[in-house]
């Protein structure tokens, strides 16, 4: 590929003892059931896991690839993962700390099962000793009747222990409040892990660390039935250093989808991470060994200006969720936008991918690029597009602009859109009609 370098094959790193140490080392583990049991038996024969993604949405988000990174990093150490999508559970959805969700219809959720299964499932492996396996706890709820339910699973479950989970107890506390439906879910969690304890020999879930009231009712429920010790991990819940929510983009989340958020929009997002945040970034979503993240963590200290950090970790992200041929594409649309390559050998979806995290206009082939540079907002009237252009600091794809009667006729790249630039980075989409 175009990028200096190549995306490294995931692995685990071998100057660590276990897969254990290496998930503490990269901040994986934010609260989890015993810590020494839990690392006797990560470094011990393979083991059983799973992880639950439920479908309120068509897509995973970068929330899920934690999870996703996580199961793939126990699946490397030899530990065979159970990918569930919550047929069942994704018909009611865990309790949201504000307000009750949107309860979405029976086709819905079984297109978006769908859809999330094909997402897990090119994440791991289905080859070897530890091939994955994908399941849906529909398959187990459906036949249950309510009366089975109750006095098979629910007899387990203490109505005081319940309302102490966090999300309960948030819910309580505001002015929704919280129906039977949502706070039922934490039950019918616990019977996915008692299930796949039972059928599958599972005896490890992993989920994010506000779901850890959830994952503990499993624990607790195998305990209470089978007499048996499981065990669960929390992953912590990514923030920037300043606080703010992480993989949010102008209030849309980061999907993981490329027809809900492009690889260069997934790239670009990578490559903005901010100095403070990049090291940490590279050990939770990268397979890049301690060594080179160590080195990386030099080199933001000591050059931050080169943006290597960053550069690596937006090429190693966006190679293991679109594969590396979109990325190497995505490079070099990133690097003929600002002047370094031919924008003209662009192929049309990615091209337009690019031009939509720009500023953009419509304008029609016979306007000039001086009425384009307003449109698009780079100059804020005509004289000084003018005046801009007579200081040669606007290009039209590329290319110098010169004379400032020039028009945009036969401007058009794939897809027919153009790229105006003025100076070196101020740039603006222009879709010619």
């Amino acid at each position: 590929m175009s990028a200096t370098v190549d995306p490294v094959i995931p692995a685990n790193d071998e100057s660590f003892d276990g897969v254990w140490d290496e998930l503490v080392w990269r901040g994986l583990v934010h609260v989890s059931t015993d810590a020494e049991a839990l690392r006797e038996l990560l470094h011990g024969p393979p083991i059983a896991y799973y992880c639950g993604f439920d479908p309120t949405a068509p897509s995973l988000h970068l929330g899920n690839l934690v999870q996703l990174l996580t199961m793939r990093r126990l699946q490397l150490a030899g530990h065979r993962p159970f990918g569930l999508v919550g047929g069942s559970t994704g018909l009611i959805g865990d309790p949201r700390p504000t307000a009750e969700r949107t309860l979405n219809t029976r086709e819905t959720v079984a297109e978006w099962v769908t859809r999330l299964r094909g997402q897990v499932e090119r994440f791991l492996s289905f080859e070897g000793d530890s091939a994955a396996q994908m399941v849906n706890n529909l398959d187990w709820t459906a036949p249950l009747s309510a009366i089975d339910f109750l006095r098979e699973i629910g007899k387990h479950f203490r109505v005081g222990t319940m309302l102490k989970k966090d999300a309960v107890a948030t819910r309580l506390n505001s002015d929704a409040g919280i129906s039977y439906t949502e706070f039922s879910y934490q039950i019918l969690q616990g019977l996915d892990y008692l299930e796949l304890f039972r059928s599958r020999g599972v005896v490890l879930q992993t989920g994010g660390s506000d779901q850890w009231g959830n994952l503990t009712s499993g624990v607790d429920l195998i305990h209470r039935v089978e007499g048996a010790s499981v065990h669960a991990i929390g992953t912590p819940l990514i923030t920037n250093s300043d606080g703010t929510k992480f993989g949010k983009s102008e209030g849309n989340a980061i999907w993981l989808d490329a027809d809900m958020c492009s690889p260069y929009a997934m790239y670009q997002f990578w490559l903005n991470t901010a100095d403070s945040d990049v090291v940490d970034r590279l050990k939770v979503f990268t397979f890049l060994s301690r060594a080179e993240i160590e080195e990386y963590g030099r080199l933001v200290a000591e050059e931050p200006f080169r943006r290597a950090a960053q550069q690596r970790l937006a090429l190693e992200v966006t190679a293991f969720v679109h594969g590396a041929a979109a990325t190497a594409a995505v490079i070099d649309a990133s690097r003929a936008l600002f002047g370094d390559g031919d924008l003209a050998e662009l192929d049309a979806p990615t091209l337009a991918s690019a031009v939509a995290e720009l500023p953009a206009a419509e304008v029609a082939a016979a306007d000039t690029v001086v009425a384009a540079l307003v449109a698009t907002g780079l100059t804020s009237s005509v004289s000084e597009a003018r005046r801009a252009i007579a200081q040669g600091g606007v290009y039209l794809n590329n290319a110098k602009v010169g004379d400032d009667q020039a028009t945009l006729a036969g401007a058009a790249l794939a897809g027919g859109v153009a790229v105006l630039r003025r100076g070196k980075k101020t740039l603006a989409g222009v879709r010619i009609a």
